[in-house]
């Protein structure tokens, strides 16, 4: 019998994605719920499984192409569907601690790595797009890459593992990044050429549209963190559980998150269609992570019900997912005001774009030893930057500035912090 397996629904308001790697070959014997392409939507990648086992037919797709719900993906020559999982197809993981994709691959044990074998020539890399983008980075040949993930997978570990390998041979010379991309020329010489991926697409729209909607003003300032940054590397690694250390992200969340609650009209968003501010008597933290698909920004939500070990916790869980791609949609949705670390990459200030429908934005910049007079002396202190981006519609000058001197008292009386519920 010939089974046409079309595009499932994807989630609210999403009706086509682009495809990022096409799983399988015609004529390949698959299993039910195997995934048969990689779908890239607005901000996730996820995997398409097929509930029919049988014969790939046709492949209907190509890497590269838009396709919509409803549209026929494979035709497989089976006898019916696999018992239907719990939950709709979720976001893959790269790495062996993405965890199963349904109840049915929670049951199966990843291969061991002696089990598994390096990609024949020809086929399909087992790889999903951080493994490849690694792999161009790092000038490693995925399919001389032995998977150690799930049915195989080349993970970014086992990309890092074989970027060691290569590394203890003798460097000849240091060689240029080569861009990805398609190799071309135009006018004055070479070039290569890339298609624009779904995400990048996503990110220029919303930023053309928060630019062109909002009139954005940006305020600067410093707050001095000395006795904060002490207070911080006493914590030992690991006090707050297994690989995870505090750093100043989670402290500057709390002190964000306190804010918020006596400073309303930055934790609100404007709808002009009805003429009303809508106050959120709630605060989630958008936290946007740099990662190798682009920026992303995963939501804390509660953050004002969190303590800083919370908040640590949290914040090292949506930054894994973002890097691995292995968030949901809902998990970017439902911020009210978001975080940004440009310390994290290097620089002092910059004018942060506000994520819509939000009012603010926050960016920091990186800490750094100042010579600061003080009571007529001058003292070293390790000052964080700080750039306050608000939509002028709603929130004036007076209102940010209260609001940033809020935040800079909270992160400037650690003892002030912590006390505060």
């Amino acid at each position: 019998m010939s089974i046409d397996f079309k595009l499932p629904e994807l989630g609210e308001n999403i009706t086509s994605g682009d495809v990022v790697n096409v799983l399988v070959h015609e004529g390949d014997q698959i299993v039910g719920n195997q995934p048969v392409i990689e779908l890239e939507t607005d901000k996730a990648v996820v995997e398409i499984p097929c509930p029919h086992a049988g014969k790939i037919l046709k492949i209907h797709v190509a890497k590269g192409e838009r396709v919509s719900v409803g549209q026929t993906i494979v035709t497989v020559e089976g006898e019916g569907p696999a018992p239907a999982t719990s939950s709709p197809p979720l976001p893959k993981g790269e790495g062996t601690g993405a965890g199963p994709r349904s109840k049915q691959d929670a049951t199966v044990a990843p291969p061991s790595p002696q089990a598994v074998s390096a990609p024949a020539a020809g086929s399909i890399l087992p790889a999903g797009p951080l493994a490849r983008r690694l792999g161009r980075e790092l000038g490693i040949d995925l399919s001389r890459v032995q998977g150690t993930g799930l049915r195989g997978r080349i993970t970014p570990e086992d990309v890092q593992a074989a970027a060691s390998g290569a590394a203890a041979r003798p460097a000849v010379a240091v060689e240029a990044v080569v861009p990805p991309g398609e190799p071309g020329t135009d006018p004055w010489g070479p070039v290569r050429r890339e298609r624009i991926s779904q995400i990048r697409r996503t990110i220029a729209a919303r930023m053309v549209q928060s630019a062109s909607t909002i009139p954005h003003l940006t305020n600067f300032d410093d707050a001095d963190i000395t006795e904060l940054d002490h207070l911080r590397k006493g914590v030992p690694q690991g006090y707050l559980g297994p690989n995870l250390k505090l750093t100043t992200v989670p402290l500057v969340m709390k002190a964000v998150a306190l804010a918020l609650r006596r400073h309303p009209v930055l934790n609100a968003s404007l709808d002009p269609e009805n003429e009303q501010i809508v106050y959120k008597e709630y605060v989630n933290l958008g936290i946007a992570v740099d990662t190798p698909r682009g920026l992303v920004v995963p939501v804390v939500r509660n953050a004002d019900r969190m303590t800083i070990a919370e908040l640590a916790q949290a914040l090292a869980e949506v930054a894994g997912k973002a890097r691995t791609v292995r968030f949901t949609i809902e998990e970017i949705r439902g911020g009210t005001f978001t975080i940004s670390n440009l310390g994290a990459v290097g620089g002092t200030y910059s004018t942060p774009i506000i994520n819509l429908p939000e009012v603010a934005i926050l960016l920091l910049g990186r800490a750094r030893w100042l010579p600061v007079i003080r009571e007529g002396e001058v003292v070293p202190l390790y000052m964080l930057p700080l750039s306050l981006s608000y939509d002028h519609r709603l929130v004036d000058g007076a209102a940010a500035g209260r609001f940033l001197n809020e935040v800079i008292d909270y992160l400037q009386s650690p003892g002030r912090l912590l006390l505060s519920g």
